[in-house]
């Protein structure tokens, strides 16, 4: 084996424990039946599992979290689809440069600067500490990484396919539904799970806009964590990252599906 490709073998396992070292740390301690976050494991036991789904805190705070999740889901790739598809085949100019950044400017504003300036308005309108206040809190971050994924399929997408179904007759509107947003469906689905994603981990403007019936997940693992390290916070993790392999897992059967389809 050359030396070259022996030092990028070994990088890579390297940057692939640095990543994954935290996780195989603490999914373990999710299966202890010891009321403390340590090693060696006295015996394993689902009972942090079962205090998830009996303690009312726990259970409040996930369906609240699916709840929250699935509402900025929605709005997220609607808003960002339809920006996306404004924003497609624009020529370079000042004013669309603009608009592009303001659309990804939540992914590099600081998340308490707009937690303090969405709490100053939704208490004028009546948001604050309401399930619809989270909502559009969480669908500010979450609609940038719609457009990404949205605009990076559009730019894949042959014009001449909706050229030919227009010049077939097709309405502007037949068009997009039967040829435009059927081939942009894969980047459609990644910001959708990108969006629920986000909603799911939003720890900062969750504590600015929400009251205490809007508690998420994330927002229960922070206050546990203020309060008293428990195992049940390994077990509330061991759920994201499953949750989150099996949405990754669906997304990448469903490319390969949308992929096979058009081959």
């Amino acid at each position: 084996m050359k030396p070259l490709t022996l030092a990028k073998i070994l990088f890579g396992s390297l940057a692939v424990f640095f990543l994954m070292a935290p996780l195989i740390a603490i999914l373990p301690l999710a299966f202890t039946n010891s009321v403390f976050l340590n090693y060696p494991i006295p015996s394993f036991s689902l009972r942090w599992f079962e205090e998830l789904l009996t303690a009312d805190a726990w259970r409040r705070s996930i369906v609240n979290s699916l709840i929250i999740g699935a509402g900025t889901t929605l709005l997220a790739t609607v808003l960002g689809t339809i920006g996306s598809l404004g924003l497609r085949g624009k020529k370079v100019s000042l004013l669309f440069g603009f608009i592009r950044t303001v659309f990804l400017l939540p992914m590099v504003v600081p998340a308490v600067v707009l937690g303090v300036g969405m709490q100053l308005m939704f208490a004028q309108y009546g948001l604050a500490n309401t399930y619809l206040g989270v909502i559009i809190a969480h669908t500010v971050l979450a609609v940038p990484f719609v457009v990404v994924n949205v605009t990076a399929s559009l730019q894949g997408i042959d014009r001449r396919l909706e050229h030919a179904a227009a010049s077939m007759g097709a309405a502007p509107h037949v068009v997009l539904r039967t040829v435009t947003l059927p081939l942009a469906m894969p980047g459609i689905i990644s910001g959708a799970v990108f969006a629920f994603a986000t909603s799911l981990d939003e720890v900062v403007l969750t504590l600015f806009v929400a009251g205490p019936n809007q508690r998420t997940l994330a927002r229960q693992m922070f206050s546990t964590i203020r309060e008293n390290i428990s195992p049940a916070i390994a077990a509330a993790a061991f759920v994201f990252i499953v949750g989150t392999v099996l949405i990754a897992l669906v997304v990448n059967l469903g490319k390969r599906k949308t992929q096979a389809q058009r081959a």
